[in-house]
């Protein structure tokens, strides 16, 4: 894409209203734009984050047998009530509100209740089961303080899956796959390194629930981390007891600030004995069905990858989410530099290479630069007139401070493209 083309600007002020390091990049960069507190539009360049992310989510969703389905946003209160959960002395984040007619509804914050009613309709027997749906969609939630960006808001976007199984037995197979899935997950949005699989309250459901905290300063959670067995435990259900049933030593364990980007619960009957969620055995016996939650904050998700690689000039994105691949710089507004550069980024376009490309003529060099520093863009790429004199490209990785230049035509190979390689072996004709 052309720079010149893209109709988001920069922003140098540092927004009054943004505490967070998240918030106040995206929306100085052109990521997003702040509507009210705690709702966000996403813009052009983020849009192209959250799809990365969305994509990779998708995939191991679909890899381990999920079903995506896209909800109802509007949510039919008697439901709700059958499962406690519509007065707001039990759930207090509700947007609520009435048809014309007068009656009450909901906007979904979550969406166990919808959606096991919904199995009603087609599970009646052990043939109908597992089943593993998921939504990928925009949710709600009436939030008292919305604050730090992307990381708690009002609106957000996120991936919940929900697993239906004959028995425990069955979920239990199930739930231990989807750690390993979501160990994937963070791994290939490239937050594996500070992220740990940690113990924390099942609340109603089951003794333990298990979330997924990256390590942050800017986090709202405490954990006790033991980073030798890549465990930890939750501030919130910490005690003696729980450190000797995992083995754990209190001597190996650190306190650290969290960011809680995904979480997985066992539901068991939690949903399906209120609502009659039941099937048939082999046996012909009536059994209710066991149930999971698995759930991650895709916009969360770029919030965190954001406070956790950033520094004094702006975001440092992971290539496997970044906006684009290449930022190639023009400088100078020459015939020779401009038809350089132009062929350049149809060369690279050409090669499947996402490349955001700086053609703007009413930019000096350092307003160039700089801009190019707080979107943060994995590589950069610089065409000027003392690169063209060496027939090179100057190269500078973000995230490094080190400046080479690369000959023009070893650059495919620099940045590991691979060339179509002719069949040199002629067919003999018979």
């Amino acid at each position: 894409m052309k720079q010149s083309q893209l109709f988001t600007k920069t922003i140098k002020e540092v927004p009054r209203d943004e505490e967070s390091i998240n918030a106040q990049l995206l929306i100085r960069a052109g990521f997003i734009h702040k509507e009210m507190a705690g709702v966000y539009t996403i813009l052009p360049l983020g849009l192209r984050v959250l799809r990365k992310i969305e994509d990779i989510v998708r995939n191991e969703m679909n890899k381990i047998g999920g079903q995506e389905l896209y909800p109802a946003a509007l949510q039919d209160k008697t439901i709700w009530e059958k499962t406690n959960r519509w007065d707001d002395k039990i759930v207090d984040n509700w947007f609520k509100t009435k048809l014309k007619s007068g009656q009450e509804i909901g906007l979904g914050y979550t969406h166990e209740t919808p959606l096991t009613k919904l199995m009603i309709k087609y599970v009646s027997s052990y043939n109908n089961l597992p089943v593993y749906l998921y939504e990928i969609c925009s949710m709600f939630r009436n939030e008292m303080r919305a604050k730090s960006g992307l990381l708690r808001g009002r609106e957000y976007y996120w991936k919940a899956l929900y697993s239906f199984s004959k028995d425990e037995q069955e979920h239990n197979k199930f739930y231990e796959k989807m750690k390993g899935v979501y160990t994937n997950i963070f791994k290939k949005v490239g937050l594996g390194s500070k992220t740990y699989m940690t113990f924390a309250s099942g609340g109603t459901f089951s003794k333990y629930s298990h979330e997924f905290q990256t390590l942050c300063k800017a986090g709202e959670d405490i954990i006790y981390l033991d980073k030798e067995k890549k465990l930890a435990i939750n501030k919130e259900v910490y005690s003696d007891e729980i450190i000797k049933e995992l083995g754990l030593k209190k001597e190996n364990l650190i306190e650290e600030k969290t960011i809680e980007v995904g979480n997985i619960f066992s539901l068991g009957y939690g949903f399906s004995e209120p609502l009659e969620l039941k099937y048939r055995n082999q046996n012909g016996e009536e059994k209710l069905v066991y149930m999971g939650s698995y759930g991650i904050g895709i916009t969360r998700l770029i919030g965190t990858i954001v406070e956790v690689y950033n520094d004094e000039k702006g975001m440092i994105w992971p290539k496997e989410v970044a906006p684009f691949q290449v930022h190639l710089i023009q400088v100078g507004n020459n015939r020779k530099i401009k038809k350089i550069a132009e062929k350049l980024y149809q060369d690279l376009q050409g090669k499947k290479i996402e490349i955001l490309y700086d053609n703007r003529e009413d930019k000096s060099p350092g307003e160039k630069f700089v801009e190019a520093d707080l979107i943060g863009i994995p590589l950069r790429i610089v065409i000027s007139e003392r690169t063209i004199r060496e027939s090179c490209v100057e190269i500078k990785r973000r995230d490094k401070k080190k400046v080479q230049l690369v000959k023009i035509n070893h650059l495919l190979q620099f940045l590991n493209v691979k060339r179509k390689v002719k069949n040199v072996k002629q067919q003999r004709k018979v």
